[in-house]
């Protein structure tokens, strides 16, 4: 098997169990389906009113509801969506293991997620301060005083972003090491790197790794719109996330779980766990160059993959298929497109790239963890999913992006880009197991 050679004694790292909620599916096969068919999960915002908004159109998760995942549902309805999208995703991951009734070291087994801001209490503070002000300032002794009333004590505790990963440690007995990740849009997929080297040099046997986020609320929104970074396509939602076309207008904001059961070889075995994958290899870099930009030249990017490759121990023409970060803004794609042929060289023309934010908006924290998850789906049915509403070629980029209709192709060895706000990049690659 391409890219197998590992040194006696290392600690290999397989995948026994995954779990997805996404804009086009509540469940981990639902959501690879649509996938796979080119079935989009845009639409106009409905979890708030965002009428007067510049961008009025999200890709939401449509129906989700905790207590079809979770019998003690109940106790987690003041929580946000992003807690419990977490929850069910995991739920989904631990089922598919085995691991509920598992006899295993609990010390052993960890979480490490990435996460966002955590929940906005939105309406009450908005309330909180119009009912404060006098002569348009704020009295901040009134503000004080109806605080104390006003604000819901959980929704507030609830604005650590590291919550979602104690949660389930909890709820899931997880004893062993305890992160959050939060590097925006590659957080996910760096978590679930991470998670590896903790299973690599014997920290943990087992570790749920992935990501949540919904920023589907006025402050989320607010801030994109004013970074000039989001679709305004409001009259074409289906047609608004078009990655590497050359009409593209900026992202569409997503919300959604990824959430995957990493472990370590022999423990899996011994347990007599299916193996569904291996993480065989990962890197994250910084651009080190502006908050809001990338690198103009992917240096990032560029590194990123090629530390994979590398931590891998595989060449460029290994790969059989790129999940691109792609995220229908015009400059990452045109970057993204720069740092694949920088590191593929010619062989860039060759290996098919597609983005499937193209159907499901950008999850931003989640991403990494549900195109991880897709990835291994690809592995296992020989299926890639395509890029949706790529009509109109960017002519700058040129290469192979499975336009509009998915394609039959086995695949042993894929690479999955996320890269960050700011200049935050992760690469995973992930091959098929043979043992």
């Amino acid at each position: 098997m391409r890219g197998l050679s590992v040194s006696q004694g290392e600690r290999r790292v397989v995948v026994t169990g995954m779990g997805m909620i996404t804009p086009v599916g509540c469940d981990t096969e639902s959501s690879w389906r649509e996938l796979c068919e080119g079935r989009g999960g845009v639409g106009p915002v409905t979890l708030f009113d965002a009428s007067t908004f510049a961008t009025r159109i999200a890709a939401e998760v449509v129906d989700f509801r905790l207590a079809n995942y979770r019998p003690d549902a109940h106790r987690w309805l003041e929580y946000s969506r992003t807690t419990q999208l977490a929850l069910a995703a995991a739920t989904l991951a631990v089922e598919q293991a085995g691991l509920q009734e598992a006899t295993i070291d609990r010390s052993r087994f960890g979480v490490y997620l990435g996460s966002g801001e955590g929940q906005q209490d939105f309406n009450r503070f908005a309330d909180l301060i119009y009912r404060s002000s006098r002569q348009g300032r704020v009295d901040m002794a009134q503000f004080t005083r109806l605080g104390v009333e006003t604000f819901h004590p959980i929704h507030e505790a609830d604005q650590e972003p590291g919550g979602p990963a104690g949660h389930l440690a909890a709820v899931f007995t997880a004893r062993g090491p305890n992160a959050t990740c939060q590097t925006a849009c590659a957080a996910s997929a760096q978590a679930i790197g991470e998670a590896t080297e903790l299973i690599r040099r014997g920290a943990a046997d087992v570790m749920l790794a992935g990501g949540t986020h919904s920023m589907i609320h006025p402050l989320g929104l607010t801030g994109f719109i004013l970074l000039t970074a989001m679709s305004t396509r409001n009259d074409e939602p289906a047609r608004a996330s078009r990655p590497f076309d050359r009409d593209r207008d900026g992202f569409v904001l997503g919300e959604g779980g990824g959430v995957l059961v990493l472990e370590e070889l022999e423990h899996a075995m011994a347990r007599g766990a299916i193996v569904h994958g291996e993480v065989a290899g990962h890197c994250s870099t910084a651009d080190a160059f502006r908050l809001t930009d990338s690198h103009g030249e992917g240096r990032g990017a560029i590194a990123a993959m090629k530390g994979a490759l590398a931590d891998a121990r595989i060449g460029p023409d290994d790969i059989d298929y790129i999940n691109a970060h792609g995220t229908s803004t015009p400059s990452n794609d045109l970057i993204e497109t720069l740092a694949i042929k920088r590191v593929f060289g010619q062989s860039a023309y060759r290996v098919p790239i597609s983005s499937t934010k193209s159907m499901t908006g950008h999850l931003v924290s989640a991403g990494g963890a549900v195109e991880a998850i897709a990835c291994l789906h690809a592995i296992r049915d020989g299926v890639l999913p395509p890029t949706i509403n790529l009509e109109n070629s960017d002519p700058e980029c040129d290469l192979d992006y499975i336009p509009n209709e998915g394609r039959e192709r086995e695949v042993d060895l894929v690479l999955s880009n996320s890269f960050g706000f700011g200049g935050q990049n992760t690469t995973l690659i992930l091959r098929r197991f043979t043992g």
